[in-house]
């Protein structure tokens, strides 16, 4: 079929002669043979349209089916458009199916928001349920379970939580409730501490007691009031009163008397199966001893400690260093106070001999340093180990306020009158002045005179000579010491002259 409908080319059924000049006209007789021949042509063409539709009709027939079956369907489809069209127009639909959407998204809002409040229902009443479990542990004497429950409840309600958004008001109403069982709690694990550790001052006791009863609560554990009043975070609180009876009770007497008395645990090591301990302190026999050496000063309260440490703490090293951070301050004061600043040498000879008390120092703060009592890896926490070390620093300052304290009373109890004496009974003034053998009479350096010195300016400067023979004698940093201390023991005579001698002459 393609060839028929190729492009007839005209120049082919013309005669050839006429091919030389296109230019030229037709002749009748070309044109007449033109139409024959297009009228063959056609016929031709006719002729085998023909012969390939009869070849074709099968596809044909089914080519114009499927025509007439489109043709049908697309007036089905326009039929109920129609109808729709009709329908649509009569009758608000879009209307109605508007209202109903709205309606079913309001009745999702409100499902949700029922289950909202069914779930915030459920969260109050586990809260308020574990709220009285809370309160019945107490009274059973569970504490360690009732202090865990009252953590957890602590973050279900953001206690402390600054940044909280709108919430509803029972939250509030349970938060109120929470702060009343931490309180309760809190007043009933202080009362079983201050009965778990009793002191008696007349006696010198302090008794632990490992079985508590309280307000009809029975067989409570010691151990088990210290583990509950660490997860309420309470260590501090709790244990404060009986850290500071510990100190005003034993451990200050044992500081201020040296370690001279002794302490006895009647019940010897500390276990769980026991149901009490108790540590007596013993008073001395001679009570005369001054100085008491370093390794019995440190091993009576180093007994101490341990006590607290085994019998108190339960060897737990938390419960230690909260005990420690509660009384170390104090401890190591009272020490520094009564012991170490006593013990400085008043002789630079016997520098040397307190290296002793500093390698005792050193080996107590390192036992307390196991115990947890004070921290291990905190250096600023050894505070007597670095008062021992600057021993030369507290001599010198020491030896320089012994000397300013000489001078002022020398200057504040002298007149500085001259004696009459002096010029009555030495024969250097009788003479004229020309001998000079009597120490308070001095030639002047840069006038040729003699003058009589008072017996205060001389002790004076004997004093300052001293501390200048004492500089040759000393390390650098105590020389320096010794140095400020003459410099400022010239300094007061420089202030305290003038007022002296002016107030001396107006009775006069």
């Amino acid at each position: 079929m393609d060839a028929l409908f190729e492009s007839i080319k005209l120049r082919d059924l013309l005669p050839a002669g006429d091919l030389w000049d296109p230019a030229s006209p037709l002749s009748a007789p070309d044109l007449r043979l033109l139409i024959t021949r297009l009228e063959s042509h056609s016929l031709q063409i006719k002729s085998r349209v023909q012969s390939y539709l009869l070849s074709h009709h099968a596809e044909f027939s089914s080519l114009f089916s499927l025509c007439n079956d489109a043709v049908s369907q697309t007036n089905e489809i326009d039929r109920n458009l129609s109808d729709l069209s009709d329908l649509v127009s009569g009758s608000p639909i879009d209307v109605e199916i508007r209202e109903i959407t709205t309606e079913i998204a309001g009745k999702m809002r409100e499902a949700k928001e029922k289950k909202e409040l069914l779930e915030l229902v459920r969260v109050i009443v586990g809260i308020s349920e574990r709220m009285r479990g809370v309160r019945e542990g107490v009274k059973n004497g569970r504490l360690r379970f009732a202090a865990e429950e009252l953590t957890e409840l602590k973050k279900s309600l953001r206690i402390g939580d600054e940044e909280r958004t709108r919430e509803p008001l029972l939250y509030g109403l349970l938060r109120n409730e929470w702060l009343d069982c931490f309180e309760e709690i809190q007043e009933l694990l202080v009362r079983l501490m201050e009965n778990g550790v009793q002191f008696d001052p007349d006696s010198g006791r302090v008794r632990v007691n490992y079985r508590l009863n309280l307000d009809g609560i029975a067989g409570i554990d010691l151990q088990a009031v210290l583990e509950a009043m660490g997860v309420v975070e309470i260590l501090d609180y709790g244990l404060a009163k009986v850290a500071d009876q510990m100190i005003k009770l034993v451990i200050a007497p044992a500081v201020n008397s040296g370690s001279l008395i002794s302490f006895v645990e009647d019940e010897g090591k500390c276990c769980k199966e026991m149901t009490e301990a108790v540590f007596k302190i013993v008073p001395p026999h001679d009570s005369s001893v001054e100085d008491v050496e370093a390794s019995t000063f440190y091993s009576g309260l180093l007994q101490v400690i341990k006590f607290i440490h085994r019998c108190i703490c339960f060897q737990n090293s938390s419960w230690s260093r909260c005990f420690g951070r509660l009384t170390w301050p104090r401890i190591s004061d009272l020490i520094i106070l009564n012991f170490l600043s006593k013990a400085v040498p008043e002789d630079a000879s016997r520098l040397a001999d307190f290296q002793k008390i500093v390698e005792h120092t050193s080996e107590f703060e390192a036992a307390l340093k196991e115990m947890m009592f004070i921290p291990a890896s905190d250096d600023t926490e050894l505070k007597l180990t670095n008062y021992a070390e600057n021993v030369e620093v507290h001599f010198a300052s020491r030896k320089k306020m012994e000397i300013l304290a000489k001078a002022r009373d020398l200057l504040l109890h002298c007149d500085f009158a001259i004696n009459q004496e002096y010029i009555r009974k030495d024969p250097a003034l009788k003479d004229g002045g020309t001998a000079v053998s009597s120490k308070h009479v001095v030639d002047l350096l840069f006038l040729s005179e003699t003058c009589v010195v008072s017996q205060a300016a001389l002790q004076l400067m004997e004093l300052v000579h001293r501390a200048l023979k004492d500089i040759c004698l000393s390390s650098p940093r105590v020389a320096l010491e010794f140095y400020h201390a003459a410099r400022d023991a010239i300094l007061l005579y420089e202030a305290v002259i003038p007022v002296k001698v002016g107030a001396h002459k107006m009775v006069a």
